[in-house]
């Protein structure tokens, strides 16, 4: 059986970058989010969200980080505060901010304590009722002001949402800078980004473990693609698949029990479930075709899988224990990189289209597919934990970026390095 000529079991992006290996500009650690919001129609919630009084003085700037949170999740409009500072304690003037269009304000400070640590308080006010929804306070050391920021996000989101907020949560995903890859990890808005790893060969496909507290990913450090789970708390990584031939796209099962992986150790690339305490891999597809990137429904049904079985990659579902595989994907030739949402409604995907690779998003119960982006290099999506967002790699104006998007596309945030090789992200699970 033919195979596309692009199509393989492991990640596009890493074949276009090895072969492009050593032509890619330095990538700076730490890069800055830009929100770009297009589209017409959109149902926002007016907030103001006010400097927080001692934020000159701080490290963070905690009510820019609450405002830029709150913006890119699609779910608020800013309403502008320039020149205002408001602490904990001050009642906003209801009048001057309903003239402005606010429903609602978020007023807080921040003060540095005698021991070093910093004090976060906040408050959110419902302008429209002129009622006082509550507050919280935080007291953490310098390296966590923008956590705490995140949670004051949190917090807000959920109370005038009536869903959690996913601001708190971390992102995983590689960078390629002078022949050196390096496996991040940082907060869901790219800010604050710690190295997990970095080798002179690639990394690629970090998954994060249902529990958030391990990574599983293929290194090839060892001159061919073999799987690690890596602890992020510790930095300690075990081996879990180095069988013959490659080892790669692994996937966590949703009770964290096991991994599914490609692995070509019997011929063909085929789809084999690991368990994370040794033993042989049990092989879950039989066919004579490449099956590979898998991803497991949240309620463990289903493994979504690639299969050029049909003539074309296209995505399939199959029972976590293999067996009969049912097509998903119907509309275009070439569908590839699946994740299903956690609440288990949505499968986001990549799809060609007069050969550009874009992000398309299905709704499972009906079939129903959107595009939600105008890029044409778009690559690993990945929902948020609350199902509201999907961060993806992309490149815009020739350079590589993450984004993150709004189901509907309308609402995306750039996170944007001043130049090199962004890829592979991975939204983790809520924190514990």
């Amino acid at each position: 059986m033919s195979i596309a000529p692009t199509f393989c079991p492991l990640r596009r992006r890493t074949l276009v970058s090895l072969l492009a290996a050593g032509a890619l500009p330095a990538v700076p650690a730490f890069a800055q989010f830009r929100i770009e919001v297009s589209g017409v129609g959109l149902t926002q919630l007016p907030i103001a969200v006010a400097a927080f009084r001692g934020d000159a003085q701080a490290p963070q700037k905690i009510g820019a980080i609450v405002r830029a949170d709150l913006e890119r999740s699609g779910m608020f409009r800013p309403v502008d505060t320039t020149g205002v500072a408001a602490d904990e304690n001050t009642r906003p003037d209801l009048g001057v901010w309903r003239q402005k269009g606010a429903d609602s304000m978020v007023t807080g400070s921040v003060s540095l304590l005698a021991d070093g640590r910093y004090d976060v308080r906040l408050r959110l006010w419902d302008i429209v009722r002129g009622q006082d929804l509550g507050g919280q306070s935080y007291t953490v050391g310098a390296a966590d002001l923008r956590l705490s920021a995140h949670r004051i996000s949190d917090f807000v989101y959920e109370k005038l949402t009536g869903e959690k907020g996913v601001f708190s949560t971390r992102i995983a995903y590689v960078t390629k800078a002078a022949q050196k890859f390096n496996l991040w990890v940082a907060d869901s808005d790219g800010e604050g980004a710690q190295s997990a790893l970095t080798s002179p060969e690639p990394i690629i496909s970090p998954a994060w473990s249902p529990n958030g507290a391990q990574l599983a990913y293929v290194s090839f450090e060892s001159r061919k693609p073999v799987i690690y789970s890596h602890d992020v708390a510790s930095g300690k990584r075990r081996l879990l698949a180095n069988f013959r031939g490659s080892n790669s796209a692994p996937a966590w099962s949703p009770d964290g029990k096991q991994l599914v992986a490609t692995l070509s150790r019997d011929g063909g690339s085929q789809l084999y479930a690991i368990g994370l305490n040794g033993g042989d891999p049990k092989r879950l597809t039989q066919s004579s075709s490449i099956d590979t990137e898998p991803a497991f429904s949240p309620d463990g049904r289903y493994i979504y899988f690639v299969s050029d079985r049909g003539g074309a990659p296209q995505i399939y579902r199959m029972s976590p224990g293999g067996g009969n595989a049912e097509r998903v994907t119907f509309t275009g030739s070439y569908n590839i990189s699946p994740a299903v949402s956690p609440d288990g409604r949505w499968l986001a995907y990549v799809s060609r289209v007069g050969g550009a690779f874009k992000l398309h998003v299905m709704e499972l119960a009906t079939g129903t597919v959107t595009p939600i982006t105008d890029t044409s290099a778009d690559e690993s999506p990945s929902f948020a934990p609350n199902s509201r967002l999907i961060v993806y790699a992309t490149q815009q104006q020739g350079r590589e970026a993450l984004m993150t998007t709004t189901l509907d596309g309308k609402i995306k945030a750039k996170l944007s390095g001043a130049s090199g090789d962004i890829r592979e992200p991975d939204w983790g699970p809520f924190q514990r």
